[in-house]
């Protein structure tokens, strides 16, 4: 049992080095932002001058141990009758941060068990009956985490007044004791534990309840379990007494009860255990919110009255008139480098030279037998679907055709965007969609070739990249003609 309990005092120690304050000092030279600040420029080294709140406290209180997990008990139980002692502690403790902390503490205190107070005479053929009273003094000092589950657990929306809060304790330390067993020959010492043994080791553990009176006190109703690791606590004597034989347990544990009080020291008006930084927020954002902040909207006017402020505006002379996007900007729907105002084709690409709209294709003289090119027949970006509007040209590609004796190859071009193995195979989707056309129509099969050329075969080949030229000229790159073989 006590390997067990220094496994535990070092699992518990870990935690509390964990939570320390970094003690390592900062130079003062020292310039933020910098590697370890995050970046950010609100940083300062942590000294007692910075802290806006108390952390130091004194608690002393005073309440009633009760053994219960024992050969010889406090509680009436079947190995004793309710028999009360005292026990009271003093501690000074430390707040970590808001919702943790450790406290050093010394607790002194009798426990009285068995089958009578040792205060009184003993039964006749008390120890033959093995009904003996018992009494435990003991002396205990031990580090404790405070765990502060008020804090952890608070709701966001919570915004009542901050006066209960729940603990959590637990830790480890040093206990010595002097068991006392009393007959009807007497009362004798059994055992006794000196401090700061091996064999001295316990641990406890507890909730507490506190409530604040003030900036100053606190007040805290608090129930701990005492596991002593010891079998002898109890004043049951020996190992294998008769006594202690009764229960297989090997520690003799207890609940202490009590009740104490809190000096919460420092020179701030709060205590860190008491903070909650979730209403911190609130009272910013309130102060925010109550603030009264004179914005000037549209400090530089709106010079070319289009409707967007110039502090904004991403053009700053659009022309009377005209639409705009909410940067300000004349709005251009088919994106051919007129704006919508001057443009009289508006959805329809075109050069500037023809106000927007796209050139008619030339309607030059009947296909001669040498070559034969016919414009017009474009295609969207990325698609290969024959547009309504190409059908009439179509059309009069299959009566010539049919007219003709010759043979002709359906050639597919592309724009600039894109791959060359992608285009390659756009193209060559085009002109197929265009012979099946031509074929679906009448045409005969085998007067028609089709080949792609991908984006080797502009157009308008100063549109290389794309982006150097209008949307128009673009779409015009994206064709299908026919070549008389």
């Amino acid at each position: 049992m006590k390997i067990s309990l220094a496994i535990v005092a070092l699992a518990l120690a870990v935690p509390a080095i964990s939570f320390a304050q970094d003690s390592t000092a900062v130079s003062g030279a020292e310039k933020y932002p910098n590697t370890f600040s995050s970046g950010s420029a609100n940083v300062s080294p942590f000294t007692n001058k910075s802290k806006r709140f108390n952390d130091w406290a004194i608690s002393a209180g005073v309440g009633v141990p009760l053994v219960q997990s024992a050969d010889l008990t406090s509680i009436k139980n079947g190995n004793g009758k309710n028999l009360f002692g005292y026990s009271a502690y003093v501690s000074i403790d430390k707040a970590i941060t808001h919702a943790f902390g450790i406290n050093l503490q010394y607790d002194r205190g009798e426990t009285r068990q068995g089958w009578f107070n040792t205060k009184n005479a003993a039964p006749a053929n008390a120890s033959a009956y093995q009904q003996v009273g018992a009494r435990t003094q003991y002396d205990a000092i031990s580090l404790l985490g405070d765990v502060n589950i008020s804090n952890l657990l608070r709701r966001v929306d919570n915004k009542s007044p901050y006066r209960w809060a729940l603990h959590a304790y637990g830790g480890v330390g040093t206990l010595a004791y002097r068991a006392y067993q009393k007959d009807e020959t007497g009362q004798r010492l059994m055992t006794e534990i000196k401090p700061f043994k091996l064999g001295s080791l316990f641990a406890q553990a507890g909730a507490g309840v506190k409530f604040k009176v003030n900036r100053r006190i606190d007040i805290e109703g608090r129930v701990m379990y005492v596991i002593t690791g010891d079998d002898a606590f109890d004043g049951g004597g020996a190992p294998y007494s008769a006594i202690n034989q009764r229960e297989e347990q090997v520690s003799d544990n207890f609940f202490n009860a009590t009740l104490g009080v809190s000096l919460k020291l420092g020179k701030h008006e709060s205590h860190l255990m008491w903070h909650d930084p979730l209403q911190e927020v609130y009272y910013k954002l309130d102060v925010l919110a109550n603030r009264n902040q004179d914005i000037e909207v549209c400090k530089k006017g709106d010079l070319d009255n289009d409707g967007v402020c110039d502090d904004w505006d991403r053009q700053l002379d659009t022309p009377a008139g005209a639409r705009v996007d909410g940067a300000g900007v004349a709005l251009d729907t088919d994106l051919d480098g007129v704006i919508d105002l001057y443009d009289k084709c508006v959805t329809v690409p075109g050069p500037v030279e023809n106000a927007g709209c796209p050139v008619a294709p030339a309607t030059t003289g009947p296909v001669t037998d040498d070559t034969r090119t016919l414009e017009g027949i474009e295609f969207d970006l990325n698609s290969d679907r024959i547009l309504p509007s190409n059908t009439p040209i179509l059309n009069n590609a299959v009566n010539y055709i049919n007219s003709s004796t010759g043979t002709y190859t359906v050639v597919g071009a592309t724009d600039t965007r894109g791959t060359d193995a992608y285009n390659q195979k756009l193209s060559e989707r085009r002109a197929n969609n265009v012979k099946n056309y031509l074929i679906k129509n009448g045409v005969e099969s085998g007067k028609l070739n089709a080949i792609g050329k991908g984006k080797k075969d502009l157009k308008y080949p100063e549109c290389d990249p794309a982006t150097k030229c209008p949307e128009w000229k673009n779409r015009a790159n994206r064709r299908v003609y026919f070549e008389a073989k």
